[in-house]
This record gives C-alpha cells, structure tokens and sequence, in this order.
C-alpha cells in the first residue's frame, strides 16, 4: 500500500492501535472504504428494494465520489512531478494496483453517479463545507496518527512544513468542492436534466420543462 513500510515503524512511538493508524492514515484507503460502503449499500438497496439505503447510498456517494476524484488527481499528478512524493522509494506498486487503488475507484465512482444515481442537489456553499469538514478531519486524523508512528502517510507531508502543509490540505479542500459541482454539472450535460437547486424538488428533463 502506498504511503506505509511496516519497517518504519521502528522510528516511531509503539502503540497497539498502531497497524490501524498506519494503513488507515492513507488517504487511499480512506477512498476506498468510502467507495465500498456506497457499492455495498447500493447493492442491498436494490436486493432488498429500500429507499432508506439507497438514500444513504447517495450521501455516502457526494463525498466519496468527488473524494476519489481528487485521489486520483493528486496522486497522478505529484507522480508526474516525482513518485518518490507519494510512494517512499522502498515501496513497488504493480501498475494494474496502481491503477486499482487510484484510478478504477474514481472511474467507479462516477459512473455509478452519471447511471444508477439521481441528480445530487448540494449547493456551492454546502460542497466547501463538506470538502473543508473532510479536509480538517484528515488533518487531525494524520497527525493523531503521527504522533504514534513518528512519520506521515505519503513522503510530500514529510517535506512540506505545518503552513504548507495547511496550504496543501486546503487546496484539495477546495479541489474536491469543485469537484463536486463539475460532477453535479456533468450529471445534468449527460442524463439532459437539469438539477432543481431547492432540496426536495423533482428535477425535470430539459425538453419537458416549462419556458
């Protein structure tokens, strides 16, 4: 798993919720458990026909989606610079789960939203909520982790200083808000409907709509 040596753990305080801190600081992994609680409550929502899970379906899906999305860019896109920022040089990771970890998610993710979700109605000022309340989240949630293993998830926290880092965080807080207003917008373009902004309201498709 990128981001994590079992070896570097020698360099830290021992504590024995440790191995949990460890993986589970990897924004990676956060994704994915995100991802696979809305898959697996979209599946039991259509095996067993309940609107309550498929509801939370959908609330787990406004953060993992846009959540997934920006694991994807970021990792992609500091690998572009230098891989060593995101994966330590000890660490080897096959191309295809690479592309398990930080590609497919994010491709899942989305088609899940264009095909089998209804349109998502958050608001421009909810979406930097959200993305900042993640944000803030995974800042204290990495630092409760380093304070017991000694060292960071992904190299680029080990580099950067607290300011920077506080800057990196909240680039990607904002990132991932943008990210879900494009994938709220791109649901509209694909599925030709057009997203009532009051909570509640039924969208109407395009065609149909009053002028």
């Amino acid at each position: 798993m990128m981001g994590w040596n079992g070896n570097r753990i020698g360099g830290g305080k021992l504590h024995r919720f440790v191995p949990f801190c460890v993986s589970e600081s990897s924004l990676a992994i956060i994704g994915l458990a995100l991802a696979t609680i809305t898959f697996v409550l979209g599946l039991l929502s259509d095996i067993i026909l309940s609107p309550k899970l498929f509801a939370y379906k959908n609330l787990f899906s406004i953060c993992g989606a846009p959540m997934e999305i920006l694991i994807s860019l970021l990792y992609w896109g500091i690998s572009s610079i230098d891989r060593h920022l995101v994966v330590p040089p000890e660490i080897h990771i096959e191309f295809w789960t690479d592309l398990m970890f930080h590609l497919f998610p994010a491709l899942l993710m989305f088609l899940d939203l264009v095909l089998l979700s209804p349109p998502w109605t958050i608001k421009a000022l909810p979406a930097f909520g959200l993305s900042s309340s993640i944000a803030i989240g995974y800042w204290m949630w990495v630092n409760y982790c380093y304070s017991f293993n000694g060292f960071y998830p992904y190299p680029i926290f080990e580099i950067l200083d607290t300011p920077k880092r506080a800057m990196l965080f909240g680039g990607s807080a904002v990132t991932m808000a943008l990210m879900t207003l494009v994938l709220k917008w791109a649901y509209g373009i694909l599925n030709g409907v057009e997203v009532l902004e009051v909570v509640g309201k039924p969208y109407m498709p395009r065609d149909k709509k009053k002028a």
